[in-house]
């Protein structure tokens, strides 16, 4: 069962290849927009234009370093660990869904079968970590067991 663990976390990892892809692509295309406003525009729509084209590659290299802190937490998780009890890198079979306690990279599909993967710090997260098969918590007003950790 370890390989499911596995091929969730390659999963996660492509997750994230493919937002820093994007991301790069932002911010090249950003670049490229305002080189070329720069040779088509004149005095204060140049100003504005140049600065807005700034603030974007801004934005977005600020969410390529948010993708390099998930890379990092990511690859902190092993996908091999086996234990009994919620902690980073556990499969958590809920009466709720099977969350993946990696990354908050939100549903996976894999073999037809729906994967939630969480960070650790996100609310669901923190009302497993440290519980045990058929431990049972509160979420939204809904009781949720534990069903299964691997």
């Amino acid at each position: 069962m370890n390989e499911l663990k596995e091929k969730l976390y390659i999963l996660c990892h492509d997750y994230i290849g493919n937002r820093v892809a994007t991301i790069k692509q932002n911010v090249a295309e950003a670049q490229e927009a305002a080189n070329d406003d720069s040779k088509s525009s004149a005095g204060d729509k140049f100003e504005v234009g140049r600065e807005m084209m700034q603030q974007e590659v801004e934005l977005n290299l600020a969410r390529l370093g948010e993708m390099v802190k998930l890379k990092q937490a990511l690859e902190n998780i092993s996908p091999t660990q086996k234990g009994t009890t919620v902690l980073p890198g556990a499969l958590v079979f809920t009466s709720n869904g099977i969350y993946y306690v990696a990354i908050g990279a939100g549903k996976l599909l894999l073999d037809g079968i729906t994967y939630y993967t969480i960070s650790p710090e996100a609310p669901i997260a923190g009302q497993m970590m440290g519980k045990n098969v058929g431990d049972d918590f509160m979420l939204n007003g809904k009781k949720i067991v534990i069903e299964k950790i691997m």
